[in-house]
Parts: structure tokens; sequence; C-alpha cells
């Protein structure tokens, strides 16, 4: 650490709260847990954690990290932002609701938005605890996708904020608010959770219904998954020739022929709307 930092976390005691206060628990940074709900101020104070008021936590802040579901971003940074010192940093973890333009804005304050990749199928884990961490932020490393409005001096000080909270983390990309939200949720929530999903559902169809046995089938399609990623992301060897017939009528049975309309500027305002519970989108 190379300077001091005073962060501020509003939600300390939700999911992602917990998740990154443990981190900048183990830090030199000065660090302001703030919890409303009860369950939440709960898990702060059963950490360890000394619980603090919105009112006293974040007006010196250097960094205020909203650690709040979506849906609530809009009515928090409200009552957050005006309380900032001038030339602060607020740093929100998913890309939403900075992309939909709910976030109450000022014009002396400088905003974040950086979301963790999760550690890679494809990294090298070495360790029972990195096979364990699947989510990041624990012991497996991990990419970081950011993006910041304000000058390259700030954004070096939520990029040490970012690594922390993250750790360990590998690489930092920044984007734009826009191109992070084209990553998630269109990317990796609209696809590649939906195709997770839809793995679970086809695993439960050949178990419950065909009455394959459980074991057989979850051998099959978890070391199956393993190849279709390898072949398909990385080029690790080709698929046989039947293969590729089955896949293409799985395409034809599945796949709708518009499917990449969902990377339409249109769509993306509309996924993102239906996820913020809002009837029309700020950036329409």
């Amino acid at each position: 650490m190379t300077q001091r930092r005073t962060i501020a976390v509003i939600g300390a005691g939700g999911k992602m709260g917990m998740r990154v206060s443990d981190n900048l628990a183990r830090t030199g940074h000065d660090v302001r847990y703030v919890e409303n709900a009860a369950a939440g101020r709960e898990r702060v104070t059963a950490a360890g954690r000394a619980l603090a008021e919105t009112e006293t936590a974040v007006p010196d802040a250097d960094v205020v990290v909203l650690a709040v579901p979506d849906v609530a971003l809009a009515a928090v940074s409200a009552a957050v932002v005006p309380l900032l010192r001038a030339g602060a940093t607020v740093l929100t973890l998913d890309p939403a609701a900075a992309y939909a333009g709910v976030l109450h804005r000022r014009d002396d304050v400088h905003y974040a938005v950086a979301h963790p990749c999760h550690p890679s199928v494809f990294l090298e884990r070495t360790t029972p605890e990195q096979y364990a961490d699947s989510f990041g932020g624990v012991a497996a490393p991990q990419d970081v996708v950011a993006a910041f409005e304000g000058p390259q001096a700030e954004r070096a000080v939520a990029e040490e904020v970012i690594r922390t909270m993250y750790g360990p983390v590998l690489d930092l990309h920044w984007v734009t608010v826009k191109q992070l939200a084209v990553l998630e949720p269109t990317l990796v929530e609209t696809v590649a959770c939906m195709v997770g999903d839809l793995l679970r559902e086809a695993l439960h169809e050949t178990v419950h219904t065909v009455g394959v046995p459980e074991g057989a089938a979850r051998a099959m399609l978890h070391g199956h998954i393993q190849v279709a990623l390898s072949n398909t992301l990385r080029g690790a060897n080709p698929f046989s020739d039947g293969c590729r017939i089955a896949m293409e009528y799985g395409r034809e049975s599945i796949v709708r022929p518009d499917w990449k309309k969902i990377f339409d500027d249109a769509e993306l305002d509309r996924v993102i709307a239906r996820m913020l519970r809002l009837e029309t989108m700020a950036t329409s």
C-alpha cells in the first residue's frame, strides 16, 4: 500500500459487501462499514467490524463503494453522493445503473465501475484453496474489468482499491461504461449464465425424464463441458464430423436465428431497464 486511503463501504453486510470488506479489512486503509439492514448489520459485527453511519463515514472518504443491489443504486446514490467531498470517487460493482444514467451525478465527483471476471475456467490452480474459490476474491486469482470517469491520478487511486477488494487480481482491463455493460449483462449473463442454466435443465431431463443414472450423466456432461470450452474457446482439438452434425442440429433446434440482436443498443437498453425495473432508459 503506497498511501493510506479512507474507504466507505455502503451495504457492507450484503453478499458483495461482505466479500469486498473481507479483503479491505486486511489492509491498512481506514475502512468504514455502513449497513442499514438488521441482518446485514449482524453479519458485519459478527465479522468483528465496527459499524458506521453514512453521515460520518462518507464526507471525508476518498472512495465510496456502493455494494448494494442494482435496483437500489438510484436511491442510495441520491442519499450518498451529496455528502461526498469534491474529488472523491464513487465506485459501483455493476455497470447497469451507470449505463442507464440513474446514478446521482455531481460534476466534482468521479465515477468508477469495476466488476470481477471470476477465476477463469482455464486457470491453472495449484492449491486446494484455489480449487475451492470458484467466485474469486479469496485464493484464486482473477481479472477485473473497470470503467472510470475522471483524471488519471484519481483513476490510479480507484485501481488500487479495486485490486485490493477483488484480490488477488491478475489484470485490470479498462473499458467504457457501455463496453462493460455489453460484457455484463449481454455476454456473460444473457449468454453464458443462460447457457449454464440450460445445461442444468438438460441434465435434469436426461436423468429424470429419460432415466439415465445421474452419476453417469454428470460424469459425461462435466467432462464434455471441459472439452467443449477448450475446443471452441482455445482451439485445443477439432470436433469430430459426427459431433459437428449434432452441434448444427442443436443450433437449429435451440438457438434462434436472430439471436445476435442481443448486441444491438436497443436490446441492451431493454434488458438493463428490465434489470433495474425501469420503464424507460435514461440513455435512450
